[in-house]
């Protein structure tokens, strides 16, 4: 950048990229939140001294620098995709300038109130503390966004049935259903989770869902489930609850737990895989929906733990199947489709990654399920506001419930819980 802060002679401005007013140079944001004529990959120099470090995460496709050089992983690894938008900023030079004035001068939709308000519900950190609006910022300080999207149209009601597990004034737990995609996407515009609960607020018990991602049609979505997965989801009903919940995703002290069938006989008993997952190389039709696991610069930090529950059919490593408590530590797209069909044990059902919807062969073909046999089982966390642990189980639906029953009527084994399990077979069906 010049000292005027204009672009270097015979390069392309990025900042032409984005829509006027949103971002100002010094910072990134999740690109999917941004209108529509805003592209993917633009980190801008800050002429206050300010360095973009990190990409959002919530994206499908990944993030392309401007400037290769300009995208450094910090120490902790990306944020998860469970995180809500965010804009970190790295100061370079020693400003000494208010908090509330430094977000003002970079965040064109928001007011400096709102952006102090922003700052008082726990929306803003400045080296992973909690600031005050009036914190002078100094060289090295790490000054972390989450933001809420500029102001969309109203998302249109249905009247879609929804499995209630818990609500209050400040987030609702669902037990999603399979075949329904969680928020309105580019070929998906109606049908979802946030079309019935606009339907619901509006029609049922009033109130409504936080602002956070509502320019991209996500308001109050703090974290996903894939459309063909069922069981347990948070929604945020206020932007403070927004802000605390995604905190606790961000930070991996959610308590997410998902029961998978698998193909194969899984061994060990209990493992943690520890493998980057990252989009498929392929951007052709079929692949550039997949993730891959893959050590370079677009693999992303991805942890899973899993504890066998139960073996059935015929043993080895490619026949029968297995009950498997999944555990997550991270929440990459895809993240346990991805991570045990690479080593060998796709889900049942799954034929994106390799799965039959027969897992005991084609033999038996009584025992099949038509989608990927994953229900996320429990989901734990501090509540926003009172602070107090919360902890959710979403009953086993009728489609993996009977292929289960059908499982434990063949030949099998149901070895004893590993440590750190909370599920057992007879719970998972007696939804104790």
């Amino acid at each position: 950048m010049s000292a005027a802060g204009g672009p270097r002679p015979g390069r392309r401005d990025p900042r032409s990229e984005r829509a006027p007013g949103l971002i100002k140079p010094g910072g990134l944001v999740d690109q999917e939140a941004l209108p529509a004529a805003v592209h993917a990959g633009s980190f801008v120099p800050d002429p206050d001294g300010a360095d973009p470090t990190e990409p959002s995460d919530l994206s499908e496709a990944p993030l392309i620098a401007a400037d290769p050089d300009a995208l450094v992983e910090p120490a902790g690894g990306l944020p998860d995709d469970d995180a809500p938008n965010r804009v970190v900023f790295v100061l370079r030079r020693d400003l000494q300038k208010r908090l509330d004035r430094y977000l003002s001068d970079r965040i064109g939709f928001m007011s400096r109130t709102q952006l102090q308000r922003l700052i008082d519900e726990g929306g803003v950190t400045v080296n992973q503390r909690r600031p005050k609006a009036s914190t002078k910022l100094g060289l090295g300080d790490r000054v972390e966004v989450f933001l809420p999207a500029p102001p969309a149209h109203e998302i249109p009601p249905e009247p879609i049935a929804l499995d209630v597990l818990y609500e209050d004034e400040h987030l609702i737990v669902l037990n999603k259903q399979a075949d329904i995609i969680v928020h309105p996407a580019r070929t998906h515009l109606a049908g979802t989770l946030i079309n019935a609960l606009a339907y619901r607020f509006l029609h049922q018990t009033g109130g409504s869902l936080s602002g956070v991602g509502r320019e991209h049609a996500r308001p109050g979505v703090v974290h996903r489930l894939d459309r063909h997965t069922t069981g347990a989801i948070v929604f945020a009903k206020t932007d403070e609850a927004h802000w605390k919940l995604a905190r606790q995703f961000e930070r991996r002290t959610v308590d997410k737990r998902y029961l998978a069938i698998v193909h194969g006989h899984v061994e060990p008993a209990l493992d943690v895989i520890d493998l980057p997952i990252g989009p498929h190389p392929s951007r052709l039709k079929g692949y550039r929906e997949k993730y891959v696991v893959r050590h370079d610069h677009l693999g992303k930090p991805a942890v899973t733990i899993y504890r066998v529950l139960g073996r059935y059919g015929a043993g080895g490593a490619t026949a029968g199947c297995s009950l498997v408590e999944v555990e997550l530590k991270t929440g990459r797209t895809h993240q346990i489709r991805v991570h045990l069909a690479h080593l060998g044990w796709p889900l049942v059902g799954d034929d994106m990654y390799g799965g039959t919807a027969t897992p005991l062969g084609d033999a038996v073909p009584e025992v099949a399920i038509s989608r990927q046999a994953l229900h996320a089982m429990t989901l734990g966390f501090e509540h926003p506001v009172s602070e107090q642990p919360m902890s959710f189980r979403a009953p086993l639906p009728p489609d993996l419930r009977d292929l289960l029953t059908a499982l434990r009527l063949r030949p099998g084994h149901e070895p004893e819980p590993p440590p750190g399990a909370a599920l057992t077979p007879e719970r998972i069906l007696s939804g104790a």
